[in-house]
Formats: C-alpha cells, sequence, structure tokens
C-alpha cells in the first residue's frame, strides 16, 4: 500500500475518462483505488486506461461487487463521504493515515441513506452557486492532496518525492 495508506472510493463511477483521471491521482499519492460496481464501462476500457496514460500498471486497485463487499475489505477504518450536499467543508476536517474517501456516481452522487447513515463524516468543497458540481477527478484530487498535506504535517509518512539525476527533467508532464 502506498505511503499514504488512504484509500479513494469511486463508487458506481459512470465516466471512463474521469476513473481513469482518478487512477492517476492515486499512482502520484500512493492511494489504493477502489471502484464499487455497477460501473459506467468495462475495466478494459481504452478510455480509462487512456486517461491514466503509463500510470495504469503502476496503481493499486481494486473492484468490488457492492458497497458491503467495500465495507468487509476496509473493516473500520473511518469513512469520508463526499457529496455537494454536505455541511462541512472538506477543510474543517482531520485526515489521518488509513481513511477511506469516497465519491459518489457523477450523475447521482452518493445516495441519500449512505450519507444519512454517517452525517457527521458528509464532507463538501465549497464552490459558488453558479457551478453546479465539479469533475468527479477533480473532487478527488482537492480532497485526497488536502488529506495528504494533513498527514504530512502531522508526522505522518507523505510519498517520498522520487531522486532525479541531473540529467532528468523535474517533470515529464506535457
Amino acid at each position: 500500500m502506498g505511503a499514504s495508506n488512504f484509500q479513494i472510493v469511486l463508487y458506481q463511477p459512470e465516466i471512463p475518462h474521469n476513473a481513469g483521471a482518478v487512477g492517476r491521482t492515486c499512482v502520484a499519492l500512493g492511494a489504493k483505488l477502489w471502484l464499487v460496481r455497477p460501473l459506467g464501462f468495462r475495466i478494459d476500457d481504452r478510455r480509462v486506461r487512456r486517461a491514466g496514460l503509463d500510470y495504469w500498471p503502476h496503481l493499486e486497485w481494486q473492484t468490488v461487487d457492492d458497497w458491503n463487499a467495500l465495507r468487509g475489505h476496509l473493516g473500520d477504518r473511518r469513512f469520508w463521504f463526499l457529496s455537494k450536499t454536505a455541511r462541512t467543508a472538506y477543510t474543517d476536517a482531520r485526515f489521518a493515515p488509513g481513511d477511506v474517501f469516497v465519491f459518489g456516481s457523477e450523475s447521482q452522487g452518493l445516495p441519500r441513506s449512505m450519507l444519512d447513515a454517517a452525517p457527521d463524516r458528509c464532507l463538501r468543497i465549497p464552490i459558488r452557486p453558479e457551478a453546479r458540481s465539479l469533475n468527479l477527478s477533480v473532487s478527488v484530487g482537492i480532497v485526497a492532496f488536502e488529506a495528504r498535506r494533513q498527514i504530512a504535517e502531522g508526522g505522518g509518512a507523505p510519498q517520498p518525492e522520487p531522486q532525479r539525476s541531473a540529467h532528468e527533467p523535474a517533470s515529464q508532464e506535457q
């Protein structure tokens, strides 16, 4: 498992390139990606892999059939549920290694029953009312990097920066 030791869950994601982009973010953070069925795409969909570029082989990920199966795998970890209807901003939460961040589908979000079962663990990303929502992969990035920052400042083990040779560029991003 990655140094951050936290988990990213996409609950019934629908858009393949979002899942691919989230996978890429997970590789960057050392987080594990969980996909909860049903999915709106096949895992071998070239759009998933294209969005994840050449990072997909480095991704630790798992698909589960339903919410109960996921809970069985992750046991007593602390779950955070992201929703535009939550009252608490993600910046007001204190994250720790082992936390699980759950994001809903692009069109439906998370089921109301899931949010109602853990109201003290529901978080939102504050945005202006003119924007209905943020892209799923953007939302994951915002929250996951805040968790990484908090873990690093709190003495957690952040993902170490790779050593680079004098001839290697600092970034290979285009």
